[in-house]
């Protein structure tokens, strides 16, 4: 799949309330959310023919286009029914599900608030966020130049596309000296997360995580927590500054798209993949997988 670019891609597309053709689904290059990154998005995964915590991701969609200051002009109970739909529609039972709102093309400039806010789903196939054999023994993390920003500049409790920026610059710049993906520090210098996940440590049987207070605060990462707490596992939200990974002993990244996956190696510092990662990651498999009842 990945040498067929996204556009090229078949099945179709739910977009302003309708089922168009994957090719047919085109925006016109003076939409504003492309100039303006005033678009938001989500990023859900599929298991057996269901949707892992759809409704969730559907509320925060909903939730950081209030923060970006316009309003989805469909129901958190249409989108989730358009995405069920769509999946059913595209044949898939494991997939990825993309929806996205952002401001038109009706005028152009900073100021769009006469702009059509529009809204569309797509769904694809993607088995893994990292390489799976890299993924099992641990992946390998830079530390990125760009720093997560305090929140008194930028919407970070949002799912919005303009923060993703310096992430992509960081996972390249990762990507380019051999990394798998790169750690990002906050403004005030301290531990927040992955281009594009959540990060944990492990030490003496405990988890530590950094405070989400300016980077997305992820279902996955929720998730992990309960999960944790489900199995007595102790779970410590705080500031982590860089100098404490010297006394983790593993450390993973989570998301919908990375779902568990070790880490072996940030910078100068060590992890080894042990029982609680392992654990974890077989938790989360085992979560992610539709109930069936004993008649099923």
């Amino acid at each position: 799949m990945a040498s067929v670019p996204f556009d090229q891609l078949d099945g179709h597309i739910w977009m302003n309330g309708e089922f168009v053709k994957w090719a047919d689904a085109r925006i016109h290059v003076l939409t504003h959310g492309l100039h303006y990154a005033s678009a938001v998005f989500e990023g859900e995964r599929a298991y057996g023919g269901e949707i892992f915590k759809l409704t969730e991701h559907t509320q925060r969609l909903h939730d950081s286009a209030t923060i970006l200051g316009f309003k989805i002009p469909y129901s958190v109970a249409e989108i989730d029914q358009a995405c069920r739909d769509l999946l059913k529609m595209q044949g898939f039972s494991d997939a990825y599900v993309r929806p996205i709102a952002w401001r038109g093309s009706e005028s152009m400039g900073v100021s769009a608030q006469s702009n059509r806010i529009n809204c569309a789903i797509a769904i694809w196939q993607w088995p893994s966020y990292f390489d799976p054999e890299q993924k099992l023994k641990g992946i390998r993390l830079d530390v990125a130049e760009y720093r997560r920003p305090d929140p008194r500049t930028a919407p970070s409790r949002s799912k919005a596309a303009g923060l993703y920026m310096i992430c992509t610059l960081s996972k390249h710049a990762a990507e380019a000296k051999g990394y798998a993906d790169a750690m990002m520090l906050d403004w005030r210098g301290q531990v927040a997360e992955a281009t594009g996940a959540n990060i944990f440590f492990v030490k003496d049987g405990a988890l530590h995580t950094p405070t989400p207070d300016c980077f997305l605060d992820g279902i996955t990462r929720r998730t992990i927590i309960e999960l944790a707490r489900r199995r007595g596992i102790a779970v410590h939200e705080r500031a982590i500054m860089p100098e404490e990974l010297d006394g983790f002993e593993q450390a993973f990244l989570c998301g919908t798209a990375a779902e568990v996956t070790p880490v072996a190696e940030i910078g100068q510092w060590r992890f080894t993949v042990g029982d609680i990662t392992r654990t974890l990651m077989n938790d989360y498999t085992a979560e992610v997988q539709p109930r069936r009842t004993a008649a099923e």
